[in-house]
């Protein structure tokens, strides 16, 4: 499993930004800290809450000169309606290979006792040398991040 202090794995996926653009994170790492939400579905209850909540709250990122994305294995079809009903303006990345989620092994096989692979939900800030520089990861898919613990380990990176 990838920890803090370790180079953040690179991937490749499309971003949900809107349009359909691709993302790459090693091309992503940079002059600011990324924020790393990985959520397992668009349009369940608490994945709606945590990203809107992130959405509230991008002021106090780009404060900071934090970058914030979201990770699903979503389509980016079903990632921009989502963002489109939610009124977020940051983008997500539509890991449907589940690229990422391998990567950053936060891999949950059986999302829900419905035997469907989705992403745990996490949290992963990476620094501007694409190092991991906080971790937080659930078994639980109704529990939601500590937001200022967040915001704090964004802030500590920028």
């Amino acid at each position: 499993m990838v920890d803090v202090g370790d180079d953040a794995p690179d991937f490749t996926a499309p971003l949900a930004d809107g349009d359909v653009d691709s993302f790459t994170l090693s091309e992503a790492v940079g002059d600011e800290p990324l924020v790393l939400a990985f959520y397992p579905g668009a349009f369940t209850g608490v994945c709606t809450d945590e990203m809107c909540t992130f959405r509230d709250n991008l002021d106090a990122f780009e404060d900071i000169g934090a970058t914030v994305y979201g990770v699903s294995v979503d389509t980016p079809f079903a990632n921009n309606e989502f963002r489109e009903q939610n009124d977020l303006s940051f983008g997500l990345v539509s890991d449907s290979d589940k690229e990422a989620i391998e990567a950053f092994d936060v891999v949950d096989d059986d999302f829900a006792g419905f035997g469907y692979a989705a992403a745990k939900r996490s949290v992963f800030v990476v620094d501007t040398d694409g190092e991991v520089v906080y971790k937080w990861v659930t078994d639980d898919p109704g529990v939601e991040p500590d937001y200022d613990e967040v915001e704090d380990a964004a802030a500590d990176a920028a």
